[in-house]
């Protein structure tokens, strides 16, 4: 996964637990809900002053946004 989708798969996933839609937090971070529906399918490269409102949105480090997903959730144990 290239940091581009991993940006737009960590952004998706706080946006949805946080409950906020795409367009409210287009809305709040002014730019166009287009432009964040691209960021999130990874369409389009995002620059650090909107990741920076992004994580000032959604109350969390812009590192979160970088984060890889752990495997531990992804492997079942064998009975």
């Amino acid at each position: 996964m290239d940091l581009r989708q991993l940006f737009a798969t960590n952004l998706r996933r706080l946006r949805h637990e946080r409950r906020v839609s795409q367009e409210q937090l287009a809305h709040d971070a002014e730019v166009d809900r287009a432009y964040l529906s691209r960021v999130e399918r990874a369409a389009t490269y995002v620059g650090l002053e909107i990741i920076e409102k992004l994580a000032t949105i959604l109350e969390v480090d812009p590192a979160e946004f970088f984060r890889r997903p752990s495997r531990s959730g992804s492997r079942r144990k064998a009975d």
